[in-house]
Parts: C-alpha cells; sequence; structure tokens
C-alpha cells in the first residue's frame, strides 16, 4: 500500500471509529503525523485528497475539520467524474437509471404529498401540448426531480442528480429525431403522474421503467 493510501486508511478509521465526528477539528499537523505514525509530508497529501471528495473541509487560517458527512455533499465526487463521461457511456447511465428510478418513483408513491403533485402537474399544463424540445428536456429534469426528491432517499436522490446531467444531451437529440418523442414523453409523464395520485406504487414504478427504457432503447438502435 503506497504510504499516502495508509495515510488515508488511517484517517479514514478515525473517522469510522468515531474517534472524529463530523464537524470535529483535526489535532494539529505535527500531533496527528506523529499519532498515526506517519510523516508530515504523507498526512499532508491524504487531508489534500479527503479534502478533495468533501471528507474533509480545508479551512485556510483555521484548520481542517471533518465535513458534515451529508450524503449529497459526499456524492458530488461523482458528478465531477461523470462530467469525464465518454459518449459511448450514455447507455450504460441510462442503465443504472433504469435500475433506480423506477424504485425511487416506487417509493415517492406513499410519501409524495398534495402540493408536489400539485405543482409537477402545474408544470406539465404550462408546456401545452407542442412543447420545444429543449422546454419539454428541461421540464423532464425538473419532474423527475420532483418524483425521487420525495422518495426520502437522499443518497438516492443524489446518486440520480448526478446521473441525469450524461443523458441530458441523448434525450434532447432523441426529441430532435424521433417523431413522436415528444408526445409521447408527455403521455408517460401523465401516466406516472397518475400512478403516483393513485399511491399506486407497482404501477409508478412500472411507467418510470418504461419512461427511461424508450430512451434506451431508442439510443441503441441509434447506435
Amino acid at each position: 500500500m503506497a504510504v499516502t493510501d495508509e495515510a488515508i486508511e488511517k484517517i479514514k478509521g478515525m473517522i469510522v471509529s468515531g474517534a472524529l465526528r463530523p464537524g470535529d477539528r483535526l489535532p494539529r499537523e505535527s500531533e496527528l503525523a506523529a499519532g498515526l505514525g506517519l510523516s508530515r509530508n504523507s498526512l499532508r497529501e491524504a487531508v489534500r485528497a479527503l479534502s478533495l471528495i468533501r471528507i474533509l473541509d480545508v479551512r485556510q487560517g483555521d484548520g481542517t475539520y471533518v465535513s458534515s458527512l451529508d450524503p449529497q455533499l459526499l456524492l458530488e465526487a461523482i458528478g465531477f467524474v461523470v462530467d469525464f463521461h465518454r459518449d459511448d457511456t450514455v447507455l450504460e447511465f441510462l442503465a443504472v437509471r433504469r435500475i433506480l428510478e423506477p424504485a425511487a418513483t416506487a417509493m415517492a408513491a406513499s410519501r409524495i404529498t398534495d402540493r408536489v403533485l400539485d405543482e409537477l402537474e402545474g408544470g406539465l399544463d404550462a408546456l401545452g401540448g407542442e412543447p420545444s424540445v429543449e422546454a419539454l428536456v428541461a421540464c423532464d429534469l425538473e419532474f423527475h426531480r420532483g418524483i425521487v426528491g420525495a422518495s426520502g432517499n437522499s443518497v438516492l436522490c443524489s446518486l440520480l442528480d448526478g446521473l441525469s446531467g450524461p443523458t441530458t444531451r441523448a434525450r434532447v437529440w432523441r426529441g430532435l429525431t424521433q417523431e413522436d418523442a415528444v408526445s409521447r414523453t408527455l403521455y408517460e409523464h401523465r401516466a406516472i403522474l397518475e400512478a403516483l395520485r393513485d399511491r399506486d406504487a407497482e404501477a409508478a414504478r412500472s411507467w418510470a421503467t418504461v419512461h427511461i427504457a424508450s430512451v434506451e432503447q431508442w439510443l441503441r438502435s441509434t447506435l
């Protein structure tokens, strides 16, 4: 194991064991390095690496603290990695989304409030029957974000939010090139919404699967 990796593991061990808790300030560099049996250089590299993935918060002139360890904060690192995706991996992102999002939609069926449902329906109504592709995709992102947010699972919400970016261009491309893409999307959105209003988790799961799979199927046949 590389020295920096060993340092990272030792700091992680302190956090997992509870020796360091969210919001705690790390001991002075010399003390921590001596206590963990590390050189100060390897400790600095470990702190730098852990700060990049939001485990540690380095405050200039103040010290280094354990972050809140909030799932949404930590999962921002996934969004960073996702930004480097290649076009030929879009199908893989869609496949993961097809696995996770129907589950989140089913979870939302018993938790989503009438107010949120009304807001989602209002967004669809505002689009009208023949929206532009750009307006539809923007609404689509907010529609799914609202539903996943109602699942009550912040980790799932953050994961799906990070996965949505790479599929946006595919959705626009489909809307511009597939004849019935806009009408199908609107129809499927209404079906998902109706299932959620009925508090029918399995119907909501099924319609969400159909909705995402249709984009995946189109892209697979196009590529």
